[in-house]
């Protein structure tokens, strides 16, 4: 007999639970009644997650394909000789498609980078942007007599030579990729990406059946592409949702319900500094994506911000995939998400808020769409200058002595993604070009256990702009080389001795000096604090040491 774990347990009430919650933030200082409200967060673009829910919504479930999914690699290098040994390469080690990036190379050099691929077995993703004509005709031609299994020309919808190859598409090969990654790589929120693709799919559509393609036929011809970011839940209900989302656009115009999906792991989110780390993120989106229900998978080298991954970077971003499908088994369950209740209604609230944008977006055009990545944009950018939206090795926990390894310049990420660390790396890269890495002197007050939580966080936040940090005794200061202080203890020590010492510091030659904690007090410029704009503080350090920036 199976056993019914649950059965000891008297079954729990949402009144409980809010009276049970409220309890706890009542010592933290909440006096509202709103437990509910105060423990909620919202996305960027407007989505609320709420700490609680109670059943499912009553809205369709779409299952992804069930069984391992397609494992992608991209490849962009300029040379076809040495794109053709990195494919092989690829190709005998787990890799069951390619995407090739034609921006760099050479359209003509397909021949020479195909040379030894067994077409009929590898399917073949093209992007070659505004040379897509050329990089279809070149395709076409060296598989002329192959059975293809699958792969896209890689023609954008609105590509002025899409009706000329309308008809060329043979067998399972497509002709369009709706490229929502773009929009991601912008700064749009999970909604707005699925509202642009829409958008995109729909134009495609039209495109498509206006050349005298069938409705069906038009459906078959197109392959979405999505970004995948370490923010699994998230990554999981916006596949959940575009499947939705696109079956409704099917059901109006007449045609089948099913998407094809590739999902990337997001340009956006990866790191120059300390880019051992995109490993994890890689992981965390890769997971994401086949727990989405993604039907192909690229995961980025995690070197790929730096420029051409190199050999080994490539191993671990084909080998991540091998292990979450052979060793995790993450593809042996058709949508493993189906049936949690916090999965089903965030997908069911990014399909609702991403129709009502794509609604608007056909109604009153792009700059609708536009708009709203731009106010997502912002807010993503307040939250991670406040550090609200932590990125690990860069703005959180930086490495002032990594060696970053060296890169052959290249298209390392696809399109030219706004990273979200690059204002925090600008920094570092120019302390790192001074002749002397700036510096400023932490004076602790009082016994090590009382300041060494706030040194270690104005440390970690000065490190975060490449400047360094010498820890001391207010007295020790002239010995130090700097002009910035930063005073460190607790806020008792602080009402009896931050004036004091900070007459002291001013007295020594100080000519900045800030507080690492809250309030006024006299001599102090500036505090820094959780929550305080760390690249305004960091900007405002390099003027103060006269770095020019």
């Amino acid at each position: 007999m199976k056993e019914d774990l649950a059965a000891g347990f008297e079954p729990g009430s949402r009144e409980e639970w809010r009276a049970l919650a409220l309890g706890v933030l009542r010592k933290s200082g909440y006096e509202g009644d709103d437990p509910e409200g105060r423990l909620s967060a919202r996305t960027y673009d407007g989505v609320t997650i709420a700490p609680l829910y109670d059943g499912l919504p009553d809205a369709p479930r779409l299952v992804g394909p069930a069984g391992p999914w397609d494992v992608r690699q991209r490849h962009a290098h300029p040379d076809a000789r040495v794109t053709r040994e990195a494919i092989l390469a690829d190709l005998e080690n787990g890799v069951s498609s390619l995407w090739l990036d034609l921006t760099a190379l050479d359209p003509a050099g397909l021949p020479v980078a195909l040379d030894g691929v067994l077409l009929d077995l590898a399917p073949v993703v093209l992007d070659a942007g505004n040379r897509a004509a050329q990089a279809a005709h070149t395709f076409l031609q060296v598989a002329e007599n192959v059975d293809l299994p699958g792969g896209n020309l890689g023609f954008a919808p609105d590509d002025p030579d899409l009706a000329d190859f309308a008809g060329r598409a043979r067998g399972k090969l497509r002709l369009v990729v709706v490229d929502a990654l773009a929009y991601h790589d912008r700064g749009a929120a999970d909604a707005q990406e699925l509202a642009a693709s829409l958008a995109q799919g729909v134009r495609a559509l039209r495109r498509l059946t206006e050349v005298g393609l069938p409705v069906e036929r038009a459906f078959e011809l197109i392959e979405f592409r999505y970004a995948a970011t370490a923010d699994q839940f998230l990554t999981i209900a916006k596949l959940r949702a575009a499947r939705r989302l696109w079956a409704r656009v099917a059901e109006v115009a007449g045609g089948p319900p099913a998407q094809l999906q590739h999902a990337v792991t997001s340009g956006a989110m990866m790191t120059a500094r300390d880019p051992w780390v995109n490993m994890l993120r890689t992981t965390l989106a890769c997971f994401a994506a086949g727990a989405g229900g993604a039907d192909a998978v690229t995961v980025q080298p995690f070197d790929a911000a730096l420029g051409l991954p190199d050999a080994f970077a490539r191993r671990i971003a084909r080998n991540t995939q091998s292990l979450l499908v052979e060793e995790a088994g993450i593809a042996r369950v058709a949508d493993p998400a189906g049936g949690s209740w916090y999965v089903e209604h965030l997908t069911d609230d990014l399909a609702g808020k991403a129709w009502e944008l794509f609604q608007q977006t056909e109604k009153h055009g792009e700059q609708v769409i536009e708009e709203a990545i731009a106010g997502a944009r912002e807010k993503r950018a307040e939250d991670v200058a406040r550090r609200k939206h932590p990125i690990t090795g860069v703005s959180e926990f930086p490495n002032l002595t990594e060696k970053i390894p060296a890169r052959t310049p290249g298209h390392g990420l696809p399109g030219a993604p706004h990273r979200y660390a690059e204002p925090f790396e600008w920094l570092r890269d120019l302390a790192d070009a001074q002749e002397n890495r700036p510096t400023v002197f932490l004076a602790t007050i009082g016994p090590v256990a009382v300041h060494t939580a706030r040194a270690t966080f104005a440390a970690n936040l000065f490190a975060a702009g490449g400047i360094a940090t010498v820890t001391g005794e207010p007295a020790d200061f002239v010995q130090a080389g700097t002009t910035v202080a930063c005073i460190c203890s607790s806020d008792r020590l602080y009402a009896d001795q931050a004036e004091q010492v900070a007459a002291a510091l001013r007295e020594a030659g100080a000519q900045k000096v800030w507080l690492a904690g809250k309030g006024e007090y006299e001599g102090v410029d500036a505090t820094l604090f959780a929550g305080c704009d760390a690249l305004k503080v960091l900007e405002s350090t390099f003027d103060d040491l006269g770095v020019d920036r």
